[in-house]
């Protein structure tokens, strides 16, 4: 569609923040990426959340929910999650936390507390989901994937619902803080404030300083030293998947080799001549894992 070439050609989300009220007017199957609307709670303000569908005139297949990393957005993940959903048969819904993309961003000063990822998978992924009137029938075919903090937030959502979800992909996933990940992630704000990351994340954030703040932070303040979620992994029922590679600049080994500890069932990719983004580095050995795994669940 003219529509879809057009803004698929447009890398600034500048445009979308412009344009979307006339995106959100368009018909379902021709949207590109749209605003939802979340209410208000007692213990956050209202949100509007970026969202793209994929393959959405599959209306009888499974949704897979996609959950970006760190400093991710929906436009960060770029084809993967459409080149993934179409091997698998899949709808595909991608969509920029709070204080991505061109979601609602995060006010300045705002600091992330340290359970950030306990929020996003037990309150504002399910009310992403009611808001987008996906039900319990759709929920209970879903597969939720995550890479980095999202594969944190998909274990958690895992945990915390077992019943509305048919499985979790956690990719890189962080089950606890490491040494080399506070010193990486160290790394990255000088990168952002003297080098060039700024510039080339800018593209993919309305407020690029809402995103990488957020993160940045919260990773480097001292009181998330003690972020443990293992302890949580023991409720998750369903099929688990947890890759990462074997170079992974962020993490060692050691936080996929936690999961079946606590997770008897969980099955373990470690990719080789991989590092912390699977689905950029390695992507077809990645394709090959997820999809050898998913379909052997639901046959």
């Amino acid at each position: 569609m003219p529509v879809l070439r057009l803004v698929s050609a447009l890398s600034s989300y500048a445009y979308i923040r412009t344009h979307m009220d006339r995106l959100a007017s368009q018909t379902f199957s021709s949207r590109l990426s749209c605003p939802a609307h979340i209410p208000a709670t007692g213990d956050r303000e209202s949100l509007h959340i970026e969202y793209r569908w994929l393959n959405a005139a599959w209306t009888e297949a499974p949704i897979a929910v996609f959950l970006h990393e760190g400093l991710g957005s929906v436009a960060m993940w770029k084809d993967w999650p459409q080149a993934l959903c179409d091997q698998l048969g899949f709808r595909g819904l991608v969509y920029s936390r709070p204080g991505y993309g061109a979601s609602t961003p995060r006010k300045p000063g705002t600091k992330w507390p340290v359970d950030f990822l306990h929020v996003q998978a037990q309150d504002v992924l399910p009310a992403l989901l009611d808001a987008l009137q996906i039900d319990h029938l759709e929920r209970a075919r879903m597969w939720v994937i995550g890479h980095s903090d999202g594969g944190s937030i998909a274990l958690l959502y895992a945990a915390a619902f077992p019943d509305a979800l048919a499985g979790v992909v956690a990719i890189a996933p962080h089950v606890f803080v490491e040494d080399i990940s506070v010193e990486m992630i160290g790394q990255a704000a000088v990168q952002y404030a003297h080098g060039d990351l700024r510039n080339r994340l800018s593209p993919y954030h309305a407020d690029v300083d809402s995103a990488f703040y957020g993160w940045n932070d919260i990773w480097l303040n001292p009181a998330f030293r003690t972020w443990d979620i293992t302890g949580l992994l023991s409720s998750i029922e369903v099929p688990l998947l947890a890759v990462q590679g074997e170079d992974d600049e962020y993490a060692t080994m050691a936080q996929i080799d936690a999961i079946p500890l606590h997770v008897p069932n969980a099955t373990l990719v470690k990719l080789p001549a991989c590092g912390h983004s699977p689905h950029k580095q390695r992507p077809e050995a990645l394709d090959a894992a997820i999809t050898r795994f998913i379909i052997g669940k639901r046959e």
